[in-house]
């Protein structure tokens, strides 16, 4: 008689399990990107504020609105302004770079026995209270002194657009003659530069000012990066001192 169906079936061996490993999930890597941007967060930042400041200007260069500065700079003195702002801005990106390094130093412990922060931190756990505050405000002083640089270069900025403004008033007098001023002949030329030294006057002033506005933004987030610094070197020779 044929095989009944009881006869032709045979189990299937249970299939076994596969051992599910954990692995790094989607929460894992944010976890991680977070982490690694709270280390560069003063780079990010410096980063984001001068792309946004640049598309700014980009922006108005793409309007057209640069176009008369660049033609009335008969002085130069517009290029001399943008030439000390970009020499600003790259030591401003220095200190960040700088300052975003020994922050992490200082704050994960890594690679404090071979470096200048780290030799900082160990002199500063190895005074006694008197001497700790004595250094401390040597390490303030030397903190604010090294990013100096960056806020003398704004300054500088307003000086020069000032300097401009001088000088384009002197360029806009030069040519007025009040004898000539029945002469219908010399109006023209008269107006015409009265109103080139106006343009080098407002222009140069502008220049300045809004470059230095741009680099003092620069200055006060390196400010705050150094105070951060100052404070974790501070809190961790106290830390110690107190251990």
């Amino acid at each position: 008689m044929p095989p009944s169906l009881a006869d032709v079936y045979t189990p299937l061996a249970p299939t076994p399990r596969l051992a599910v490993r954990p692995g790094i999930g989607l929460g894992d890597l944010l976890a991680v990107g977070q982490r690694e941007g709270q280390r560069y967060l003063l780079v990010l930042r410096f980063a984001l504020l001068n792309l946004v400041a640049a598309s700014l200007l980009g922006a108005v260069w793409m309007q057209g609105w640069l176009d008369e500065l660049v033609r009335t700079d008969t002085t130069h003195l517009c290029a001399i302004i943008g030439l000390v702002f970009l020499a600003g801005l790259a030591q401003a990106g220095r200190r960040v770079i700088q300052t975003s390094v020994e922050l992490n130093e200082v704050r994960l412990g890594v690679g404090l026995d071979h470096t200048p922060t780290g030799a900082l931190v160990r002199d500063l756990q190895a005074r006694d209270p008197a001497g700790r505050a004595a250094l401390v405000g040597l390490l303030r002083l030397r903190l604010g002194n090294r990013i100096a640089g960056v806020r003398h270069v704004a300054n500088t900025l307003v000086l020069l657009g000032l300097i401009g403004t001088v000088i384009g008033f002197i360029i806009a007098l030069s040519g007025v003659d009040a004898a000539a001023a029945s002469d219908v002949q010399a109006i023209g030329p008269m107006v015409s530069r009265l109103v080139g030294g106006m343009s080098v006057a407002l222009y140069t002033t502008l220049a300045g000012s809004v470059l230095n506005i741009w680099l003092m933004l620069n200055y006060r987030l390196l400010e705050s990066g150094t105070i951060k610094l100052f404070t974790a070197i501070v809190e961790r020779g106290e830390d110690h001192g107190r251990a």
